[in-house]
């Protein structure tokens, strides 16, 4: 198990498919996945076996500045009870942001599966997702 950043982030930051504050960024409880950098969007997590159990709303209150991204603490309503969950951050919408697209336009950004209360034990119903309050926050770039 390891947290990581997928090679398209650094690509979507340079060519602007990926805009951590304009665009819709949530994230998803997702269990049976073995990270991969390789992974563009949500449709190559769940081919690779994941099954995804529950997504947050739209991030809130997103900041970006000097390189580190953060946002409101969140919530996700788990469907199934299971274990040994991850998270997995993407881009639901558009660039510009508006409705979700479809999963296999959805860029995945990070992934995290280690740190404090990860891997995830959800039953069902409500998982808080507190992101750290220092650096790297929710993540850091550069």
């Amino acid at each position: 198990m390891a947290n990581g950043y997928f090679t398209g982030l650094a690509e979507g930051l340079m060519d602007g498919s990926i805009d951590l504050d304009t665009a819709v960024i949530k994230v998803a409880l997702v269990r049976g996945y073995t990270f991969s950098a390789a992974h563009k969007f949500v449709s190559d997590v769940t081919t690779a076996g994941a099954t995804i159990n529950g997504t947050s709303a739209a991030l809130a209150n997103k900041t970006v500045t000097g390189g580190v991204f953060d946002a409101d603490d969140t919530t996700i309503s788990a469907t199934a009870n299971a274990t040994n969950h991850g998270l997995l951050l993407f881009q639901s919408s558009a660039v510009t942001g508006g409705a979700d697209v479809a999963a296999s336009a959805q860029r995945v950004i990070a992934w995290y599966d280690t740190g404090t209360g990860l891997p995830i034990q959800p039953g069902t119903g409500t998982v808080t997702v507190t992101w750290p309050a220092a650096n790297p926050k929710i993540l850091k770039v550069g």
